[in-house]
């Protein structure tokens, strides 16, 4: 039975990373009707960041040689690690138990939310395998950053995230759905732009529904 974990991580309620990522997950469980579907809020329940005591967890994990995820727990051993424990093993145990995780996120400062950030920093310990996953991000981003445009190389978003999966992570099953210059909707200066924004995101909207 396959599970599947949705993240949220933008700060609007009705933001176009929301609505696809949303778009995604219904076809999913549409496929999957025996399925797991499990859901975090990352903006409306932010995770908090992670403390000097869960650097400690780290630390023992890595110089210790620990590489199986379900003995991180041998790591704790004061009150101040079980309270990072505490905070992070739901976090964990989500991530490890999803088949595919399904991420929708918004392109903030060129980059990522810093409460995506905040999950990441807590569900990643050294020398972590998540391989034979599958990773969806559904995202938005206010100017234009695909293959060949200026602002290309200004792309921290899918670039970091995409990397990140496969470098830490070993998952190489990753996907984007982007929805390029949703500012033209509301910047004047983008306006003559909007047209180009409509056909990015009824294509995004097409892969959320159909990838």
């Amino acid at each position: 039975m396959s599970t599947l974990l949705h993240l949220d991580a933008s700060a609007r309620r009705n933001s176009v990373s929301r609505r696809l990522s949303k778009a995604y997950a219904e076809a999913w469980q549409l496929q999957n009707p025996a399925g797991q579907y499990r859901y975090r809020d990352l903006a409306a329940e932010p995770v908090p960041h992670i403390t000097e005591a869960w650097t400690e967890l780290c630390d023992h994990v890595l110089a210790n040689g620990i590489t199986d995820i379900h003995r991180y727990r041998e790591a704790v051993r004061t009150p101040e690690q079980r309270e990072a424990w505490r905070v992070l093993e739901p976090l964990l145990d989500e991530l490890v138990a999803a088949d595919v995780v399904l991420i929708g996120t918004p392109m903030y400062n060129f980059s990522i939310p810093s409460a995506l950030k905040a999950w990441i920093d807590q569900v990643t310990f050294p020398k972590m395998s998540l391989a034979g996953r599958s990773f969806v991000v559904a995202s938005a981003r206010g100017g234009a950053y695909g293959p060949g445009t200026p602002r290309e190389p200004f792309d921290h978003q899918e670039r970091y995230l995409r990397d990140f999966f496969l470098g830490h992570f070993a998952v190489e099953d990753v996907r984007f759905i982007n929805a390029e210059l949703v500012n033209a909707t509301i910047d004047p200066a983008l306006a003559h732009r909007w047209d180009e924004h409509a056909e990015s995101l009824e294509a995004a909207q097409r892969a959320a529904a159909t990838l």
